[in-house]
């Protein structure tokens, strides 16, 4: 079980880390390339993918 939390906070912040890139234009080819609400979502998906890290660590 502590695996598949790890799991999914790490694909969490994953997912964050490519919006917040998408969001400031360091990766192209998305309708989501450079609008910088999806570097604030990004922001918040990494966020919570760190809280899941902690939270299935402790």
């Amino acid at each position: 079980m502590r695996l598949t939390k790890n799991l999914l906070a790490l694909i969490v912040l994953a997912v964050g880390a490519v919006w917040a890139l998408q969001g400031i234009g360091v990766i192209g080819g998305s309708f989501m390339t450079g609008q910088s609400q999806w570097l604030y979502i990004g922001l918040v998906a990494m966020l919570l993918g760190l809280a899941g890290l902690v939270w299935a660590n402790r």
